[in-house]
């Protein structure tokens, strides 16, 4: 037997398999040296386009032609705090260049990408972007119900709603963490914007059943994507005057940084991660322990559902997969996912979708995906069983007991794989692959 350590919330978790199973896990990289100077390098010499100085300059213009005083307006987007973004890294060296351009602080306005996900309490809007930030800068975290939001034209039929905050600004920049997404291909890039700062109307049309139902609406696709085609046309109409994306290592450091115009700089992040994400295997598990990354990755069972898909990749059809993600927000219980697992009558009607698109029907369709290939079997420290079997899994008290017992359901030459980042990686059966 042996130890493999687990991203399970804030501390990780250790778990006792076999010696025959099959750890995948992402290639390892180094962090940078100098992350600091990264972030300045990358926007003062970006990948295309002008620098950040050379873009300060012209939103000062275009505010003059309007006859604004005090500088030009900038808006700063940022995830939220679902995502393992290193804002307290990424975000102090660009406000400084910001600062040295020129912009002062009260021109200044970050948003949050909340999306359709709550607002972060003022604790952990401290802890997500840092104290000095917080006290130095106005800070609006995006509310897609709130109605301030503007039209900036429509794709495929349908208005495109962003935050007024975002539009209105004469300078725009997105910041974004990059991994691989269960159905729209990659995060960062054009996500901060849409969903991140869309009202709900249009994020409902971008997470809509037909499209998450979509062969392409998958891991590492975002060309014939339709939910990520959607995505990028969205942010289109309004798009940022620099997009910043960072690739992070198992310990949360900088990798990578990449700036410069969508879509060329979110696509060479892309390309950068991709080299490094995905992992081969020679054939699917019986049996698949996996994660959802660890905090803030795991923070609730909604947000869980991206791990049970990498694990669903490479689990045999029939087979199991152990999963463990703290969730300490529970299922959670203040959006529409709750109540849509409550509802649901099967899998494979959580599978198709609702008739009309709704907020979260989503992740329960994609849940429903799973769990009509494999049946999940969860440990989480967050949920009571009654909320596990809500959700048509199956609460185990123990990781590494439940790895055994599956295993011998599996029988005699049952195979195990292990993700002990889980979605941070994406597994991939070879002969699928080729």
């Amino acid at each position: 037997m042996k130890d493999v350590r687990l991203a399970y919330g804030r501390d990780g978790l250790v778990a006792r398999v076999p010696d025959g199973a099959e750890v995948v896990a992402p290639v390892a990289v180094a962090g940078l040296p100098d992350e600091h100077g990264a972030v300045v390098g990358a926007v003062s010499a970006p990948l295309s386009g002008p620098p950040l100085e050379d873009l300060v300059a012209r939103a000062r213009r275009a505010a003059a032609r309007r006859g604004a005083t005090g500088g030009p307006r900038v808006a700063i987007v940022f995830p939220d705090i679902t995502r393992p973004m290193p804002n307290r890294t990424v975000l102090p060296p660009l406000l400084g260049e910001l600062e040295r351009c020129g912009v002062a602080p009260d021109r200044l306005e970050l948003l949050c990408a909340t999306g359709t996900h709550r607002a972060a309490t003022a604790e952990e809007m401290a802890e997500l972007v840092g104290p000095h930030v917080v006290r130095r800068h106005r800070i609006h975290q995006h509310d897609a119900h709130d109605g301030d939001h503007v039209e900036v034209g429509r794709v495929d039929g349908t208005p495109v709603l962003l935050e007024r905050r975002y539009v209105e600004a004469d300078l725009r920049v997105l910041t974004g963490f990059v991994e691989p997404h269960f159905f729209a291909g990659f995060s960062g890039g054009p996500k901060g914007a849409c969903p991140g700062l869309a009202a709900l109307a249009t994020v409902l049309e971008a997470h809509s059943p037909a499209r998450i139902a979509h062969p392409e609406a998958t891991w590492l696709t975002t060309r014939g994507n339709p939910v990520h085609d959607f995505v990028r046309a969205a942010v289109d109409l309004a798009p940022p005057a620099l997009s910043l994306d960072v690739a992070i290592n198992d310990d949360r450091a900088l990798t990578a940084v990449f700036a410069g115009p969508l879509p060329e700089a979110h696509d060479a992040a892309c390309r950068y991660v991709e080299a490094t994400a995905v992992r081969q295997v020679a054939a699917p598990f019986d049996v698949v322990l996996g994660t959802n990354g660890g905090y803030p990755l795991d923070r609730n069972l909604y947000q869980a559902v991206k791990g049970m898909a990498a694990a669903a990749r490479v689990v045999r059809p029939g087979g199991t997969i152990v999963m463990a993600a703290a969730c300490e927000d529970g299922t959670p219980g203040d959006g529409a996912f709750a109540r849509l697992l409550q509802a649901a009558t099967d899998s494979d009607a959580m599978a198709r979708g609702p008739r009309h698109p709704e907020t979260d029907a989503w992740q329960v369709q994609v849940l429903g995906r799973v769990l009509g290939r494999a049946a999940v079997w969860l440990y989480s420290q967050g949920l009571d069983d009654d909320e596990v079997r809500t959700a048509r899994l199956h609460p185990v008290g123990d990781v590494s007991g439940a790895v055994a017992s599956a295993l011998e359901v599996a029988g005699p030459g049952a195979r195990l794989g292990v993700l002990p980042f889980g979605p941070l990686t994406v597994a991939t059966v070879a002969a699928a692959a080729g």
